[in-house]
């Protein structure tokens, strides 16, 4: 897929693909709160989600939350046939479940052709969100992970979520660097305490060390994510 296959008028003018550096690092949370903290800014904002799968007990999905943030329906945020409902990667649910596999380009596509329908007029969102599943190489496909969706989807930046906690330097380093290849990286330090002493060592750690600055909350997030639709 080729950057000709989105159409212009469709296409946000600034698509935000986010990642995670694993599973439960609060992705879906973030990316809800700075979707809410960036409509009330009067910013147009769509949300997808391009595989989901989740356990039978689970309250709400993924999808469920980023639609209840962004004000779409959940289908349209992610549409019926990519929702598996066992709480594996996505082409381990299909299956599991015994489902048809999931290629990669065919999610690309299918974001891509999701974006203008829930518009009320023809011009584009000025910010869509694509959120991936897991981490930068957890498997989203049977014939890719996260990082292959990345190049298909040509995001404009990256949103990277990783925990504040004991590990995350190390789950970091390795996702920025891979992740840089397709875009620019937001880095953002979920669950981050300024009274915990460990997460303010990561924090000055990644900067001081690598160059890797990061974002301590959703508001910071947003107001750098901002300052790049601005230059976009």
């Amino acid at each position: 897929m080729t950057e000709a296959s989105f159409t212009p008028a469709t296409r946000p003018d600034f698509v935000v693909l986010v990642a995670g550096t694993g599973t439960e690092v609060g992705k879906t949370w973030v990316t809800s709160r700075l979707i809410t903290e960036l409509r009330t800014q009067h910013i147009s904002v769509q949300a997808r989600k391009p595989a989901q799968s989740f356990a039978a007990e689970d309250p709400t999905t993924d999808a469920d939350q980023l639609a209840q943030a962004s004000g779409e329906d959940p289908r349209t945020v992610c549409p019926e046939h990519r929702c598996y409902l066992v709480a594996m990667a996505p082409p381990m649910a299909a299956d599991a479940l015994g489902r048809s596999p999931i290629f990669v380009a065919d999610l690309a596509a299918e974001v891509a052709n999701s974006w203008n329908p829930t518009l009320p007029a023809e011009s584009p969102a000025q910010i869509g969100f694509v959120e991936s599943a897991g981490g930068p190489w957890s498997p989203i496909a049977h014939d890719g992970d996260g990082i292959d969706l990345a190049r298909l989807l040509l995001p404009d930046a990256i949103i990277l979520v990783a925990d504040a906690g004991l590990g995350t330097i190390n789950a970091v380093r390795p996702a920025v660097a891979a992740l840089e290849e397709v875009a620019s990286v937001l880095v953002v330090l979920n669950r981050f305490d300024p009274a915990n002493d460990l997460h303010q060592r990561n924090r000055v750690w990644l900067q001081q060390h690598y160059g890797i600055d990061t974002s301590t909350s959703v508001a910071l997030l947003g107001t750098q994510l901002l300052a790049q639709l601005a230059l976009n």
